[in-house]
């Protein structure tokens, strides 16, 4: 019965063993995750504060004028695909509040504010132009 025992005593060591190395596994893992964490929070603080300038000295002149033409073109690139998303999307921003609405929406489910409609330019080619355009010949 010795041998049993020892066994037994080897299992149960091994056992302490592995749930010590999971407890020291998942320390880890959440220590990581903390840190990860903080990483991004202080990410979002160099954003901001990177904004923040950006937003007090774009209408001056200076060394960095390069980037901040840069930034303002991404920032009308990106306002110019987010309306092309909405367009596909059948959709549009409610002027007042910014919620999506249907394109055929004359009020904003959301805040109630009325939305103008946008009647969208339409071409004709020369045989389908309208009546009152149409030019006749005598």
């Amino acid at each position: 019965m010795d041998i049993l025992e020892k066994i037994g005593d080897t299992i149960v060591n091994v056992g302490k063993d592995v749930t010590q190395k999971a407890k020291d596994v998942s320390g880890i893992a959440k220590l990581k995750l903390d840190i990860r964490a903080k990483e991004d929070f202080i990410k979002e603080q160099y954003m901001e504060l990177g904004k923040e300038y950006y937003e007090r000295h774009k209408e001056e002149q200076q060394k960095d004028q390069a980037r901040f033409d840069l930034i303002d073109e991404a920032l009308n690139a990106i306002t110019k695909m987010k309306l092309q998303i909405l367009e596909l999307k059948g959709s549009r921003k409610c002027p007042e509040c910014g919620s999506e609405t249907t394109d055929t929406a004359e009020y904003c489910s959301f805040c109630g504010a009325k939305l103008s409609i946008v009647v969208d330019d339409v071409s004709f080619s020369e045989s389908e132009e309208p009546e009152e355009t149409q030019k006749t010949e005598f």
